[in-house]
């Protein structure tokens, strides 16, 4: 890495922060800190969206399945644009019913304030774990190019993206990663152009790939055990694309920054679509990469793309498309610390303390902004290299929550029975299984292949809530039936 990739570098991280000055100058409460005013517009409430739910794991992951595998990583995004139509259509509408600050507001109006404080502090949690991962993940590249130890890069990449969360609030994480995407895009494009010129061009790649297999999109196996059979990754992917945008408050605060429902509605399906160009994209980098024959497959996968970053990309290209890598990663890091502060303010703090007062609720804001900063660069540091691609890994993470989150409200609305304690139970049940599912891969679940992790605490989280609340309701009843006759 050359000074002049490493300048290009430093200039880049020296504008984010500056944008992040720019909006500290509107923030004058609460409301503009986590929501944006509800003014954002959303296109860029789309391309936010995008550049925070791929981040770094797409841009250093997703090119090794290409590389070491095929294509069929695609048909999760299919799964998702799915998943995000029906968000759209039964979830959306309750969020802009009155004004709901996070998420989990709507599940206080259906259950009372209990399930609204478990169903956020289980997404803190698994959000701060599995975003501890992508910052593991960011760090990678960076000690590539630089040389430093991988808790170095950490601490420089949480520092960095502190500084304009902090200040800027949520309309400079959504304008910065509206400039993040871009760059990561032209950093995608860029790799597959160079790759594939070492072998030709694209015409005789693209044809070396076909003929090895490695362009194939569907499999239409049926398995449990395969991660990217056509069921596992349209209904897992579907799923988790409901969880994750429809129930997790990282998603739905943009959203809910948006002018209307309508507003909302264009940028959440419309971030379905462009995810689907966005994996294809970089599934194809994977694929050139091969190609051109700079995969041995040995080594973690997701060390291929960096290393041909360093080698084989001209000088200041290659600081640039490191840059692009690197605003993938804050996208999300941002973008989590905002949410998480945004849930600990007012699905904890407010409630608990009854302090309402939007100015002091920003200042409340930005130290939480700073506490969970704290928190996930102190996970990161605790991860160790996988053999597992990372963007499997924080998925998997993810799922323990979204099965969950999403199987609460789906109680609400089917069992009209159901109360609060019946919520917070089969919410409990579920994440604790599914703790146990994906840390410890029990018995028969130990080959369980990610995408079914969401369907399976989805049908955990609804079954424990139906049983709970017949049981609830059927035990007054005998014990009216049977008072008399004693």
């Amino acid at each position: 890495m050359t000074a002049v990739d490493l300048a290009v570098m430093g200039l880049y991280f020296a504008v984010v922060v500056g944008i992040g000055s720019y909006f500290a100058r509107r923030q004058r409460d609460a409301t503009d800190y986590f929501l944006g005013r509800r003014q954002l517009p959303w296109w860029a409430v789309m391309l936010s969206i995008v550049a925070t739910e791929t981040s770094a794991l797409t841009v250093i992951s997703v090119p090794a399945l290409g590389a070491r595998g095929n294509l069929t990583f695609l048909q999760l995004a299919f799964g998702y644009l799915i998943g995000r139509i029906g968000v759209a259509v039964l979830l959306l509408p309750g969020y802009f019913t009155g004004e709901q600050d996070t998420a989990y507001a709507r599940l206080q109006t259906r259950f009372g304030p209990g399930t609204r404080r478990a169903a956020s502090g289980i997404f803190m949690a698994i959000r701060a774990l599995g975003d501890s991962v992508r910052v593991f993940a960011s760090a990678i590249p960076l000690a590539i190019v630089t040389g430093w130890s991988i808790p170095v890069s950490v601490l420089v990449v949480a520092g960095v993206t502190l500084l304009y969360t902090w200040r800027g609030g949520l309309q400079a994480v959504v304008w910065v990663d509206v400039l993040q995407l871009g760059l990561y895009i032209v950093g995608g494009v860029t790799a597959v152009i160079v790759a594939s010129s070492l072998v030709g061009g694209l015409g005789p790649a693209l044809h070396s790939a076909s003929e090895a297999g490695k362009l194939a999109v569907f499999d239409m196996r049926f398995s449990f055990t395969a991660p990217y059979t056509f069921v596992a990754a349209l209904l897992g992917g579907a799923l988790l694309s409901a969880a994750s945008h429809g129930t997790d408050h990282l998603i739905v605060q943009r959203l809910l920054a948006t002018r209307s429902l309508s507003a909302a509605r264009k940028a959440l399906i419309g971030s379905g679509l462009l995810v689907i160009v966005q994996f294809g994209l970089f599934l194809l980098v994977g694929t050139m990469l091969w190609a051109a024959g700079l995969d041995d497959g040995s080594g973690s996968g997701d060390q291929l793309f960096p290393n041909f970053i360093v080698e084989h990309l001209p000088v200041g290209l290659s600081g640039l498309v490191i840059a692009g890598v690197l605003a993938a990663a804050m996208s999300t890091v941002s973008s989590s610390l905002n949410s998480l502060a945004s849930a600990t303010t007012h699905d904890f703090y407010a409630p608990l303390t009854g302090r309402t007062d939007a100015k002091h609720l920003l200042a409340v804001g930005r130290w939480a902004t700073v506490g969970w900063a704290i928190v996930l660069a102190g996970g990161a540091l605790s991860f160790r290299s996988t053999d597992q691609p990372v963007v499997e890994l924080a998925l998997s993470i993810a799922s323990i929550a979204y099965g969950g989150l999403l199987g609460t409200y789906v109680l609400g609305g089917i069992v009209p029975a159901a109360k609060g304690r019946d919520a917070v139970l089969a919410l409990a049940v579920a994440t604790i299984t599914m703790v146990v599912v994906v840390l410890l891969k029990p018995g028969p679940l130990a080959d369980l292949a990610w995408p079914w992790y969401v369907p399976l605490g989805l049908a955990i989280t609804i079954a424990t809530g139906v049983v709970s609340t017949g049981i609830r309701t059927r035990v007054p009843f005998e014990r009216r039936k049977d008072g008399p006759r004693g």
